[in-house]
């Protein structure tokens, strides 16, 4: 049975609550990290590390927002509460790469803020354009963080295995959301639209691979 639901006030200062924890906080996942092997790596090998976690960790910060946004606006009880819980289950990722992030000594993108502000609009949009518009976004999204995650397991230096390990688990954990969306009838986008969207990520992920 779902929950009964919030006035939109109330969900609106929730989104708001659950923004700023993202982008300031350390929020605890509900799982551990699947980092278990340890790493002795040189100083080139670290820094390249904590570039590639720190892009991870702001798509993680992106992920939160355009979740919440899709659940802020998202009509449908029963969607709203399958995009709150997505959310959720992606708070592991944002946990873990946090985690890496302070194993490796280094620090997350100080751009959070704006990386949060401008995929939390994209998601009110994506919303606003009708539920299996959202839940195709939310597909694409989740399938080009996929691939990306695959590059960076090329990235990686091969002795960093806990950094392996997390982007190996989050990449089959971003597979099932995509799944899962498709099967609550997610739309096919137009082929401009996830070509936009990689233009865009391209910019983040080398922007925030250094700031």
């Amino acid at each position: 049975m779902s929950r009964p639901a919030l006035p939109a006030s109330d969900r609106l200062l929730s989104a708001l609550d659950h923004g700023l924890r993202t982008v300031f906080a350390k929020p605890p996942g509900s799982r551990p990290s699947p980092a278990s092997s340890r790493a002795d790596l040189s100083e080139d090998q670290r820094r390249e590390s904590a570039a590639l976690m720190r892009v991870n960790h702001v798509g993680e910060v992106c992920a939160q927002a355009l979740y919440q946004a899709q659940a802020l606006v998202c009509s449908d009880p029963i969607l709203r509460e399958a995009f709150d819980q997505a959310a959720k289950e992606e708070i592991d990722h944002l946990a873990w790469t946090r985690q890496r992030l302070d194993e490796l000594g280094d620090r997350p993108s100080l751009l959070n803020p704006l990386w949060y502000g401008g995929a939390f609009a994209l998601g009110t949009l994506a919303g606003l354009a009708g539920d299996k518009v959202s839940l195709g976004f939310l597909v694409e999204t989740e399938r080009q963080v996929e691939q990306h995650l695959a590059s960076h397991l090329e990235r990686l230096p091969a002795e960093d295995l806990p950094s392996r390990e997390v982007v190996a688990q989050m990449k089959i954990d971003e597979a099932q959301h995509a799944e899962h969306a498709q099967a609550a009838g997610a739309m096919v986008l137009p082929t401009p639209v996830p070509q936009l969207m990689k233009m865009a990520a391209r910019v983040m992920t080398r922007v925030a691979h250094r700031i």
